[in-house]
């Protein structure tokens, strides 16, 4: 009866971990700028045909492929509408801190701090 238990909990724990490794190479495809259609399913097939790709990342690929074909898939409209934005995060974040004269307000408030600490 405890094997029986502790296969259960085998299993589950298994699928648990395979579940929340699911699409994340479409996670990590969306989550920069704008890279067109299903870009987190050819990040896992350029894995899985590139030469340089280690024995532990292909099987990972392989496993992580289908995944992220069907979160792709779902993923569809937020592609779509960004198809046309081709800067990533950094740079609109850097832009935003020129038209808000962020840099100079943090040099000026920063800079005494960095003068008076004691270097490491």
């Amino acid at each position: 009866m405890k094997t029986l238990k502790k296969c259960h909990i085998a299993g589950f724990v298994a699928c648990v971990s395979l579940v929340s490794t699911s699409g994340c190479s479409s996670m990590m495809m969306h989550s920069g700028p704008s890279d067109g259609y299903y870009p987190g399913t050819r990040a896992s097939a350029n894995a899985l045909t590139d030469e340089n790709s280690g024995w532990v990342i292909k099987p990972l690929a392989a496993l992580d492929l289908p995944f992220s074909a069907v979160l792709d898939t779902l993923l569809l409209p937020l592609d779509y509408y960004r198809s046309g934005d081709t800067d990533s995060p950094r740079e609109r974040v850097h832009r935003s801190e020129q038209a808000n004269h962020t840099d100079e307000v943090m040099s000026q408030t920063m800079a005494p701090y960095a003068v008076n600490s004691p270097a490491p």
